[in-house]
């Protein structure tokens, strides 16, 4: 015997870019959207029952459709908007969630100034959201970034660790420290302010960064987590994920050369991998 044990579906990488035209100068925004929809759709899977399926297609053309009606500054608003339409239209239902990644544009600069229609790309760093609702719940929203390329010269070391017979890293009281930080942070409201709420946990994160003597990179996830806890009462709880982006000293001396710490060779693979979730207690 078997049967259905759990089941979702809907839509995902629904591309969208939307351009608000003002009087003297415009707005970007690009959104890659993904849809999953739970509810009574067993007999879909069992019995090739289509009749209470939504098409994929179709959630498709709702987001583009919203897009142009909604009034929403952000991507959590957004996807709250999604799925309370969602929810409306589809009674057999019982819980919808929404994931988005906004791609980050800037004006081109000119003479120092911002162009009014011309457009840059922010470079690799992703503004992402994943917000959920059942049917008679409430939201729960998740913030974060991804691929913040991030990296520092000074007040890194990585010293005092396990050595044994296949340990072949020296110790260092002054390394480079690079990593693309990833954050997800859990909001204990679904109401609030949420784009003053995102820049100051991001600014908080980056600071703590800068500015901390870090003995390793947890010691300075934890005391990232920390001040981006400090800094939005609003989270409940925090998720990093740190990949130590190796730099490596290049020996110079085979060419009769000396090497003060400054000429390195930046390697993506393999690399450490320090993950961490804090939460208050």
């Amino acid at each position: 015997m078997t049967k259905l044990a759990e089941n979702c579906y809907g839509k995902s990488r629904v591309r969208v870019m939307r351009v608000k035209r003002g009087l003297n100068t415009h707005e970007l925004r690009e959104w890659s959207v993904q849809v999953l929809l739970q509810g009574d759709f067993e007999t879909c899977f069992t019995e090739g029952d289509n009749s209470k399926i939504l098409p994929t297609d179709t959630m498709k053309n709702t987001v583009y459709f919203l897009t142009r009606s909604s009034r929403a500054e952000c991507i959590e608003e957004f996807a709250k908007e999604l799925i309370e339409f969602l929810l409306k239209r589809n009674p057999q239902v019982s819980a919808a969630e929404v994931a988005i990644v906004e791609t980050s544009w800037n004006h081109l600069q000119i003479g120092g100034k911002p162009h009014a229609t011309t457009f840059v790309k922010g470079g690799d760093e992703n503004q992402t959201t994943h917000v959920k609702k059942a049917r008679d719940g409430d939201f729960s929203v998740t913030a974060g970034l991804s691929d913040l390329i991030i990296l520092k010269t000074a007040g890194s070391a990585f010293e005092g660790y396990i050595k044994d017979s296949l340990t072949t890293l020296p110790e260092t009281k002054d390394r480079l420290f690079g990593t693309a930080l990833q954050a997800n942070w859990k909001y204990s409201s679904p109401q609030l302010d949420f784009a003053s709420a995102r820049g100051k946990a991001r600014e908080a994160l980056l600071e703590a960064f800068a500015g901390h003597d870090s003995k390793s990179v947890q010691h300075t996830l934890f005391e990232m987590a920390k001040q981006a806890l400090a800094a939005v009462p609003e989270i409940h709880e925090i998720e990093l994920i740190m990949p130590n982006k190796h730099c490596l000293l290049v020996d110079l001396s085979k060419f009769g050369q000396d090497n003060p710490k400054e000429i390195f060779v930046p390697t993506d693979e393999p690399h450490g991998q320090i993950e961490a979730r804090i939460c208050r207690e």
